[in-house]
């Protein structure tokens, strides 16, 4: 099933740092932003990591709460998190079940090699568990702020009958 932007969000279930399980209903309420990115201790990747940590208390304060999806193992999450004193949980998407069903699976060329990999992703989530809105193929550099900005008008709009 696909992620369709204002409609709610598939059934799905995972485990994060921090030893929480986060699925479609577990934090109904709360504006979630999950961000998709393809490795852990890459430059980009610590970069928007870090831009996310350094930004983190303003989505606090605006409602929000943070997660990073990649396929890395629970390790691997647990030392890039402690490295980089990140504040937020990482999901361990180690069989690909979050990253397909949110359509970040992309063939890329490395190294002049097509493989498998996770395109840049961030998908900001409502109270409701509808998806408000997605940035696709991003860069890093700006796209906190754009993603905060977008949760704080999220505060402001008028809610829906």
């Amino acid at each position: 099933m696909a992620i369709v932007v204002n409609k709610s969000i598939p059934e799905f279930e995972s485990n994060a740092t921090g030893g929480i399980r986060v699925s479609h209903t577990s934090h109904l309420g709360q504006v979630v932003i999950l961000y998709f990115y393809p490795k852990d201790n890459t430059p980009g990747c610590t970069t928007e990591a870090m831009e996310f940590r350094d930004k983190y208390k303003d989505f606090v304060k605006a409602g929000a709460i943070v997660f990073g999806v990649s396929r890395d193992n629970m390790r691997s999450h647990d030392e890039f998190k402690q490295k980089l004193e990140l504040p937020f949980e990482l999901i361990a998407d180690t069989e690909e079940k979050m990253c397909h069903m949110f359509g970040v699976v992309k063939n890329k060329i490395m190294y002049g090699k097509k493989v498998k990999g996770i395109e840049r992703s961030t998908f900001l989530i409502g109270a409701d568990g509808v998806l408000k809105e997605e940035w696709r193929g991003l860069k890093v550099p700006g796209h906190v702020e754009e993603v905060l900005a977008a949760v704080k008008a999220l505060k402001k709009a008028p809610a829906m009958a």
